[in-house]
């Protein structure tokens, strides 16, 4: 107990160790291209913040064309209601159709190219580069260390 294990290619288990003769560089690659894709799931969730908060607003948008009205500013609740209420935030699009688009083109490839990369190169395995990491890093024998729950 206390020493950390230094062979570099070691797993924490078998569902994540590393296929026979694939390479470092190769294991580096994958796991750059997995925290790429993870960084697109947290993008594709800021893209669905942003289509609720959008939707939210314009729904608000009703009050204030309401509030407008009774505090006798027809022309400024025209304006709210007829130039801003339910306007496209991009040419042509709200903002579910900008979530459909990314959800169907960008993040769909994404994944894709991810997914093919794992299969063809490893196997089909997934965090190899993580699972060789914490088993570099962690205290053999030390509770709170283990290497499977």
């Amino acid at each position: 107990m206390g020493h950390k294990d230094k062979q570099d290619n070691r797993s924490v288990d078998q569902r994540h160790a590393r296929p026979p003769g694939v390479d470092d560089k190769t294991i580096e690659a994958l796991g750059e291209l997995s925290k790429a894709l993870e960084t697109i799931h947290r993008v594709r969730g800021h893209l669905y913040s942003a289509h609720q908060l959008v939707g939210g607003a314009d729904l608000t948008l009703d009050r204030v064309v309401k509030l407008l009205r009774e505090a006798g500013h027809e022309e400024m609740a025209d304006r709210v209601e007829h130039e801003l209420l339910g306007r496209n935030v991009l040419p042509g699009r709200w903002t579910f159709q900008i979530v459909e688009e990314f959800d169907d083109g960008y993040y769909a490839a994404f994944q894709e190219i991810e997914r093919d990369a794992r299969e063809k190169l490893a196997g089909g395995r997934r965090h190899i580069f993580e699972a060789e990491m914490k088993e570099r890093r962690r205290t053999h024998g030390m509770p709170g260390h283990e290497a499977t729950p």
